[in-house]
Order: structure tokens, then sequence, then C-alpha cells
């Protein structure tokens, strides 16, 4: 075999697919060919190699109107249909063809798909597809996604790496299967985009398992068009995770970034185990230029390390002193034992020396967060989660700031890391509970509804409220444990009540992640018939920000109107706080609006705000939703709102959560 051909054999793709394929070179002779068209064609090297193929050549080509030429300068793929083929059994098919040119070594050549019929090789097709999903388990990670991008299949040696198990994988979107920075999600948009445009993608791809550990793979990925409106993607991925760790020791070693010059992260956290070794007060910098990916997006790569040089020069200038590192793609970090206030002039030394490319200035800023050691945190993951979140802060209002962190920022991420790990290792569901704050319609002034809220009692931490446990869940992935015991609980409370002749609907709180379980309306559905619960006494409540997700994810739109279909429905939570859109108000299920607490508490303080949450009020009423005020807590803000005709109430002027026992008291 030429050392073209076992490029062919050894690298490409479509090697893989379980249907007869041949390759031609530009003159149209025979270049290489897979063990299906083989035993289909009963083709074999010795003669086959560099010969006329009589089911595709530059004769057949035109015939079908297609000209060779044409066929190997076109970037699409291009399809003929029902062309009989002759099998090497003797027997007469007819198949579609699909043609993909491609170039390799410089020269170009015709790939070519033969789609034979399951029938076609008196029934050895079938056979032979199972030998080829067993090769493939053999060598292959291999996961197969819908046209959605969800798991329908993964085999065995994918779900030992990624400690994913077949029931809990099945479903899940692609994304899961990545870590989900920005960088990372970008780069699993590109692989997407390539396969919905009908292109192989193949590359190295860091990945996460089930429990956010990394690995690495060379990956291939495939689209499968079986027709026009049906598709499916084939994931082939081999683990190269040693490969990678032994090419990033090499780089460690080096300790220096090629294209700033500065000391990598490696080196930082060396450097700062080195200071607290040594006992020695510094203050650790931390950097992010605002807006990056804007920046990079009307930039190429050469223009993109132009900037990153130069912005390197600035701090090497401001900064003579300090131990100055590139702590990521657009990050800084710095081991400075400068005073504050001078770390905080750097701002507007960089407005007095911009940074030009091309000769026009770059609009560039910086985030930046000042942690001190051993003030304020001490270990190098400290420091570096407190200058997350101060940076985050940072960016909330804006950017372009510094900031230190606050005794508030300090007790609050102790706080967190506690919850984490408590979380983490300790979560008993024995120890969650649901309370119940009732909601009063205003024109009856009975109890109709109560939101439900989850409570976790910690022996260590104390009660932990739903404001503090649910974001936590969801960055860790406690998340869908903590929704499934939200949702068994009120289904069962709502059996319970009904036995004792207590009518009432339960509001529960849903995230997107949880949505993005393809199993998650099924699992409700389950658990109202488990229960015999009606479903429409059952409503559950999502944010402006899942509404905003779910209307661009047609996979969880198609979750809420079937569960909406069944009778649950939807409210949308905390209104006029979020992102606002008419057009998801149209497009998804939602039959009730909630006022956000915060606007509510301001409605006696100023007579604009009265206007806007009448003007919301009647909005929501122009559409025919329920419009529930949340945090009701005086008998002024009471009346305001019965005057503007709003449907219901909910807060501390009715009553705290409680439990089902306490409410069932109070209700009688």
């Amino acid at each position: 075999m030429s050392e073209k051909q076992d490029f062919l054999a050894q690298t490409l793709a479509y090697n893989h697919i379980p249907f007869p394929i041949i390759i031609f070179d530009q003159e149209g002779l025979v270049t290489w060919f897979n063990g299906h068209a083989e035993r289909i064609f009963q083709l074999n090297t010795e003669t086959a190699m560099g010969q006329p193929f009589s089911y595709m050549n530059p004769e057949q080509a035109a015939f079908h109107k297609q000209p060779w030429e044409m066929l190997l300068e076109s970037t699409d793929p291009v399809r003929f249909e029902n062309m009989e083929i002759g099998l090497g059994s003797g027997g007469q098919s007819y198949s579609t063809v699909v043609t993909k040119a491609f170039t390799s070594h410089g020269e170009r050549f015709l790939l070519t798909i033969y789609e034979i019929d399951d029938q076609a090789s008196a029934g050895s097709a079938a056979r032979e597809l199972s030998h080829l999903r067993h090769g493939l388990d053999d060598s292959f990670m291999m996961t197969y996604f819908d046209q959605e991008f969800l798991v329908t299949y993964a085999n065995p040696h994918f779900l030992k790496l990624s400690k994913w198990t077949p029931k809990r994988v099945l479903g899940k979107p692609v994304w899961q299967m990545f870590h989900d920075s920005e960088e990372d999600l970008e780069f699993v948009d590109s692989i997407l985009e390539s396969l919905k445009d009908g292109q192989v993608w193949n590359g190295e791809a860091k990945k996460a398992t089930k429990d956010g550990d990394t690995y690495w793979v060379d990956l291939t990925a495939i689209p499968m068009q079986l027709s026009e409106e049906d598709a499916y993607y084939i994931f082939l991925e081999k683990d190269i995770t040693e490969t990678k760790h032994a090419q990033k020791h090499l780089e460690e070693i080096a300790f220096i970034d090629p294209i700033t010059g500065l000391e990598n992260r490696h080196r930082l956290e060396q450097a700062v185990a080195e200071h607290i070794k040594e006992g020695r007060h510094f203050s650790f910098l931390f950097l992010d230029i605002d807006r990056f990916y804007t920046l990079r997006d009307v930039s190429d790569t050469d223009t993109e390390n132009e900037l990153l040089i130069e912005f390197t020069k600035r701090l090497r200038m401001y900064f003579s002193d300090s131990l100055i590192t590139r702590a990521g793609l657009h990050e800084f970090a710095l081991i400075t034992p400068l005073p504050n206030w001078f770390i905080e002039g750097f701002l507007p030394y960089l407005q007095q020396h911009p940074i030009y490319i091309g000769g026009t200035a770059v609009p560039l800023t910086v985030s930046g967060a000042i942690t001190k050691y051993p003030e304020d945190q001490q270990s190098f993951v400290h420091l570096i989660k407190a200058s997350y979140a101060t940076i985050k802060k940072v960016k909330e209002r804006g950017g372009s700031a510094i900031s230190t962190l606050t005794a508030d920022d300090h007790e609050r991420l102790n706080r967190k890391a506690l919850i984490e790990k408590r979380l983490v290792h300790a979560l008993d569901r024995k120890n969650l509970q649901l309370l119940y704050q009732p909601q009063v319609n205003l024109s009856t002034g009975s109890v109709e509804s109560v939101e439900a809220l989850v409570r976790w009692n910690d022996d260590e931490i104390g009660v932990v409220t739903p404001d503090e446990l649910i974001p936590i869940a969801e960055e860790n992935g406690m998340i869908h444990e903590i929704g499934s015991f939200v949702l068994e609980t009120a289904c069962a409370q709502l059996k319970d009540w009904k036995a004792k002749g207590i009518n009432l609907r339960i509001s529960i709180n849903s995230s997107i992640r949880e949505f993005r379980d393809k199993d998650m309306a099924s699992m409700l559905i389950e658990q109202m018939k488990t229960n015999n619960c009606d479903p429409q006494s059952l409503m559950i409540e999502i944010t402006e920000k899942f509404a905003l997700e779910a209307e661009a994810e047609r996979p969880i739109m198609q979750q809420m109107n079937r569960l909406n279909q069944q009778g649950v429905q939807f409210a949308l939570d905390d209104f006029g706080t979020g992102y606002a859109s008419f057009r998801y108000m149209l497009l998804l299920p939602i039959s009730s609006l909630k006022i956000d607490r915060t606007i509510i508490q301001s409605i006696t303080k100023q007579e604009k705000m009265q206007k806007m949450i009448n003007g919301m009020i009647q909005f929501g009423k122009s559409l025919d939703f329920q419009v529930t005020a949340e945090g009701v807590e005086t008998n002024e803000q009471l009346e305001l709102l019965r005057a503007m005709e709003c449907n219901s109430i909910q807060g501390y002027i009715i009553s705290h959560p409680m439990n089902a026992q306490e409410l069932e008291k109070w209700i009688k």
C-alpha cells in the first residue's frame, strides 16, 4: 500500500461508516475502498486498485448529467438516486450513491458512499453492520447523537472513561460531555456548525467526565444525512489523555508562555507556594481583559498576538518589580508587594498609553481583583477562587475596574466553600424538606395555591435557603437530585391533601439544566401517575432567563408543551428583573406572571414605580395571564395591589413558609 493509501486507510473518518465506500483519484481510478465495499462488490487490492469501477466513473457521472470535473470541484455532497448496482454475488440492487470531493497530499479525490439496502446482499448486510459495530466498539469510544445533538447511544469504552452510566447519559446534550466555560462552549459550537454544514470534524478535544474531570481525545465527528430532514451524528474518539499530560509536562518545564514571554500559570502556582512557605505577605492581582472575544472577532491570530504582546509591555513597564504571569487566554496574574492605590492606578495608565493595531487605537479595558495573603486567603486555590468571584462582580458592574475583597465577600466565599463541600460529600435527602408559602386570591380571599420552597437543614451549616442552595447546586450538578426530591415530595403531598379533601395547587421552581434532561417531562408525568395527581394541580415556575434560553432550544420547548398538554401550568417567576421578551411569552406555554418581590417592595416609595407595576399587571391580564405579586408585607402594599386589580398575592403579610402540617392547621 502506498503512503497516500495508507494515510487514507488510517485517518479517513469515512472508513468507519457502515456502507460500501470507494475513493477515486482525479482520473476516476480506484485509490482505496473499505472492507464493506470489498465484501459487497467482491473487490480485492490486486485487481481493483488503479482500475476504473463500473458503477462510478467519468462516463457514469456524465450519463447522470454530472460531469466528473464538476464532482471534483464541488464543495457539497452530490447524490445519485436509484443507480443500478451490480453486487459481487451476481445480483442487482438499486442504491443511492453520495459523492464528496476532498483534497489530500495536494491532490483531489472523490469519495463515494453506496447506500446499499439491507436486503441487497442476500441478508448479509445486517450481519456485516453488526460486525462493524462490534469492531468500532472494540477500537473506539463511540457516541451517537440525534438531530438535536442529544445522546442516543454510547458504547462501553466511552462509558468507562467518562464515568457515565447508560441510564444517565442517554438523552443528555452534547454540551454536557464538555466543560461549560465560555471558551469550551465556543469550541463545541464550532464542531456542531461544521456538522450542520455536512462537514466531518477531526481534531483534539478536551472533554469532561460526569464528575467534571478532564480528559483528552482525538475526535472524529461525522454527520450522517439519511434524508433531507433526517440526520444523526457519530463521534469516534481515542483517548490521548496520557499524551496530552506528557505534552503539558514538557510545556510546564519551560515555564514560559511562547506569545508574551511571561511565565505561565504553573510557574505562578509554584511562586505562590514559595511565598507562602517563606511567610511573605503579598498582594495577588488578577487581571482579565474585558470583552476579549469581541476583540478577537475583529482580528486575526497575528493581530490577537500583537494585542497580547503590547498589553504585556505595559504590564512590565508599570509593574516592574512584580512577578507577572499569563494565567489564561486573556487572564494575567501578578504577585506584587505594591499598595492598592498604586495597583488601581494601572487603569488610568492604560488610558494614557493606548494600544495601537494597524494605526487604530484598540478600546482595551481590564477587570481586576486584589486579594491579599494572608489577610484574605491562605492558599493558591482560594486566591484564584476569590479573584474569580471579585472579577465576576466587577464585570457585572460593567468592568474596567480593579476591586478588593471586602469582609462581606470573604465571609460569603467561606460559606460558599463550606456549602459546596457539604453538598458534594454529605448531602442527604433526609435533611431536605419542603416548606409551603400560600398565595391568596384577592377577589375571593381564599388560598388556591402554595409555592414549594426547598430547605436544607445541615448540622454544621444550619439552614440553607433556596437562594443559596440552588445556584451552588446548579454549579456542581446536584440540581437534578434536588429537583427530583422536590418533584417527588410535592406529588406525594398533593396525593395526601387530596385524601384529606384539601384542594390546593403546588408551584415548584425548575431550572434550565433540569429541562435539558431529555427525560424530564416523562419523569414528571410518571410521578403524577404514581401519586394519582391531577396535572392541573401542579405549576412549574421558570425564570425569565430560563424562558429566554428555552425559546432557543427546541427540545426544551417540546417538553414544556408536552407537560402543558397534560394539564401542567407554567408561571414566569421574578417577572421584571430579567430578560423580558414578548416573543417567548407567545411561544412558551406560560399562563401566569409573578412580579418579583424587589419591585413590589418599592410600590409605596415612588409614584413612577406604582405606574410601572400597574402597567405590568394590566399587561399580564391583557394576555389572559394570572398575575401574582410576590413579597407583599404591608397593608399599604396590599391595598395598592387590590386597587390595581392584581389577581393574587404572596408574602409575609399572609404567612411565612410553613411545613405541610403547619399549613393544614393554618388553613383550618
